[in-house]
C-alpha cells in the first residue's frame, strides 16, 4: 500500500457552541461534507476544559446539560485542508467559542 501525504485538522469545541443557532460542530460537518473532505469524524469527550474555563467540564448522572468537549477530526490532503481552514475560522469567528483549532501532517493509507 502507497502512502499519501495528508493532514489532520482537529477542532476542539463545547457540546453548547453554536453557530447561526445551530450546533457549531454539526455546521462544521456540514461545510465538511459540502467541501468534499475525504472524512470527518467527531469524538464526544466524557471530561475536559477550554483556555477560558474556570471549572473542569465532565459528564456526570448529576449533570445532564454540561458543556461537554466535542472535538472534531478531518482527515484529507494539505491543499484541501488548508482551504477548509478559511472556512471553518469565519464559522469559528467571535468570542463566545473557545476553539482550538490543530493540523499534524499524516500518511493517508487509504482514500476509498
Amino acid at each position: 500500500m502507497r502512502a499519501e501525504k495528508g493532514k489532520l485538522l482537529r477542532i476542539y469545541l463545547g457540546t453548547k457552541d453554536r453557530y447561526k443557532g445551530n450546533l457549531l460542530y454539526e455546521e462544521i460537518v456540514k461545510k465538511a461534507k459540502d467541501l468534499e473532505l475525504a472524512g470527518v469524524t467527531v469524538v464526544r469527550g466524557t471530561e475536559g476544559f477550554g483556555a477560558n474555563s474556570k471549572e473542569i467540564h465532565r459528564d456526570s448522572i448529576l449533570r445532564l446539560s454540561d458543556d461537554l468537549p466535542i472535538i472534531v477530526e478531518i482527515v484529507d490532503i494539505e491543499t484541501k485542508i488548508v482551504e477548509a481552514v478559511k472556512d471553518f475560522e469565519v464559522m469559528l469567528a467571535g468570542d463566545k467559542h473557545e476553539a482550538l483549532v490543530t493540523v499534524a501532517d499524516i500518511e493517508i493509507l487509504r482514500r476509498k
